[in-house]
């Protein structure tokens, strides 16, 4: 990412991790047979649970990163994102930066009370 103004620019350094991601995944077969979207978006919740059921059990990682913990399943969230964007080849740079951008424009919590 670069400074631009205040702002940042990304560059195409998420789309490059998502086909990096995608390219790894496949190698250890996890696309040999193509998925319905909404099994791929299911795995990606499946991630956000794990991560919930790891901070109800105060499994966060302290100096070192840990398996099962918080970070852990956070870092998992990410990873079946860039697999679904490089598999779909989404240009999530191009949409971060257009909803980052709108989002500038909104109004206090767009609105709403939270």
């Amino acid at each position: 990412m670069v400074a631009n103004g205040g702002r940042l620019k990304i560059d195409d350094m998420i789309n490059e991790m998502c086909v990096q991601v995608h390219d790894d995944i496949c190698k250890k077969g996890f696309w040999d047979e193509d998925r319905e979207l909404g099994t791929t978006l299911m795995l990606v919740v499946s991630e956000i649970a794990e991560a919930l059921e790891a901070d109800r059990k105060g499994m966060w990682a302290t100096e070192e990163p840990y398996k099962d913990t918080f970070e852990d399943e956070i870092a998992d969230t990410f990873i079946r994102l860039m697999d679904l964007c490089g598999r779909y080849q989404i240009d999530i740079d191009k949409h971060i930066a257009w909803k980052l951008e709108y989002n500038r424009g909104r109004a206090y919590k767009h609105g709403k009370s939270y």
